[in-house]
């Protein structure tokens, strides 16, 4: 038997709860699956909560949902958040016994874990191929094991495949020491997102501000080299201003310069720098923001703008393309190169691998917003219905902040378009349907039944009669739905309620 399964039957005769550890999601189902074949438990009531999680169960939910009725579930990123709450919640009652799970389990969570079993210490890492993980995740992940409010010890089980491999992981892992914590300043995205930020508040106003309060970081004692670190500071200060995003007052083009004068000189937000400050934005992305919305035109379709998006740091990890794809995704970017807002690096850039990534990440959203479902969805780009949210979430922040920038820049045709692809990808719709979106209690599936029945703004709900619609959504909603178009044709006055059938503004 295989000793993952075998060690999983020891703890449920133990009457004991347990997590194991995998390296990917796919595999974290596949081990939940087999384990959940083994055991005599049967819980229907929790296999029907986790179908009601979703409100279109797909087939992940499924696979979670027949694991989860013999006391397995598996856990990873790709699982709505109601999802995880409820596997998360009724291990800690005692219902569900093992837990099947990526490293994302591994730190934050107390649980009743008398036993942890870590199926592999090794991941893939790029180029490199598999390496071994760092101490202090293999510590947060055998950390789970035996918490002092659950139990008076803890056990934490690694799976080798031979004496070597054996002999390898005790020295590694159980004798080694953690590695060294690095302040996170010490990466360029978060430096030039901090500056900006400190100067926008008003906290750093000139040279000898931003040295005093950075000498007294973590990240300066750390480093020691203050000559350094100061150089490193330059540098992002000239390229905040040269992006447009800082104004550095009082300075001098030419000539010789004394250290004090150069001190003395303001730092000062510009309009874009702080309300770029604001919306959270790494300026890199801000700016590649601008110079995609300065080149954007509104008859390219949506996809510009889902891989002006997607071709940002804050939308990492993107889909990665395998192997098998790149030809289908070089195709797919082929038909649609008209579109993109910057050109495409050269096959030997250092960016280039980030860049076809941006693409099938764009071409997901492509397809979301032209309404394919879940399944479908996991099947064509390998994205779960978890990540899709998380995907959502980022797109409509960063649509959010194109859409700031762009009023910033008097780009009104381009704030109009940003606003209908928000919606677009909130609600995963074609826009055809954004009228009816309008409505509460109308979302994707409802609006697409009744534009699917010619039932497409106002004035055509005003004509349907309750029964219709009553069998299209039900009695509920259909009485609210007329109720919302009574009142509203209420609020419109009377010359101008004939012919009115547009009801969304932008």
């Amino acid at each position: 038997m295989d000793p993952i399964l075998k060690l999983a039957l020891q703890t449920l005769e133990q009457n004991k709860q347990a997590i194991v550890f995998v390296p990917s999601r796919a595999s974290a189902e596949k081990t939940a699956e087999e384990i959940a074949k083994l055991t005599a438990f049967q819980l229907p009531e929790l296999e029907h909560e986790i179908l009601k999680a979703a409100s279109t169960p797909t087939k992940q939910c499924r696979k979670l949902s027949h694991a989860i009725k013999k006391g397995v579930a598996f856990h990873h990123a790709g699982l709505l958040q109601k999802q995880k709450e409820l596997v998360e919640d009724e291990f800690r009652s005692g219902k569900i016994k093992i837990i099947c799970a990526t490293p994302t389990l591994a730190a934050g969570l107390s649980l009743p874990v008398f036993r942890v079993i870590i199926k592999s210490l090794k991941r893939f890492s790029g180029s490199w191929g598999m390496d071994w993980i760092p101490v202090l995740e293999y510590l947060q992940m055998a950390g789970r094991a035996g918490r002092p409010e659950y139990e008076s010890y803890g056990e934490a089980i690694c799976i080798a495949k031979d004496e070597a491999e054996k002999e390898e992981i005790h020295e590694r892992y159980v004798l080694g020491k953690p590695e060294a914590i690095y302040s996170k300043l010490a990466v360029e995205p978060v430096l030039r997102t901090y500056l900006l930020s400190l100067i926008s508040s008003g906290i750093i106003r000139d040279r000898n501000s931003m040295k005093e309060f950075f000498s007294k970081t973590f990240w300066a004692y750390q480093f020691k080299d203050l000559e350094k670190l100061e150089a490193i500071m330059e540098k992002m200060l000239h390229l905040l201003e040269e992006w447009g995003f800082i104004t550095i007052v009082g300075s001098v083009d030419a000539g010789f310069v004394s250290a004090n004068e150069l001190n003395q000189e303001k730092l000062r937000p510009t309009p874009l720098g702080k309300r770029t400050s604001e919306l959270y934005l790494d300026p890199l992305t801000a700016r590649h923001l601008l110079d995609c919305l300065a080149v954007f035109d509104p008859e390219k379709n949506a996809f510009s703008l889902l891989q002006m998006i997607s071709h940002t740091l804050e939308m990492r990890p993107l889909l990665r393309v395998k192997s098998k794809e790149q030809d289908a995704i070089q195709e797919e970017l082929t038909k649609r190169y008209a579109f993109l807002l910057k050109e495409e690096p050269g096959a030997y850039d250092i960016e280039y691998d980030d860049f076809v990534s941006s693409v099938k990440t764009a071409l997901f959203f492509d397809s979301w917003i032209d309404e394919k479902d879940e399944d479908f969805l996991l099947e064509k780009f390998d994205i779960r219905p978890g990540e899709i949210r998380v995907k959502q979430e980022t797109a409509d922040w960063l649509l959010y902040a194109a859409e700031e920038l762009a009023a910033l820049q008097d780009k009104s045709l381009a704030v109009k378009e940003i606003r209908k692809l928000r919606l677009r990808v909130q609600h995963g719709v074609r826009e055809e349907l954004l009228i009816l979106l309008k409505f509460e209690g109308i979302g994707r599936i409802r609006s697409r039944k009744l534009y699917s029945h010619n039932i497409k703004d106002a004035g055509d709900i005003r004509k349907t009669d309750l029964t219709t619609l009553s069998q299209l959504l039900g009695k509920a909603v259909a009485e609210s739905l007329k109720k919302q178009v009574g009142e509203e044709v209420k609020q419109v006055p009377e010359g101008k309620r004939k012919g009115q059938t547009s009801i969304l503004k932008y």
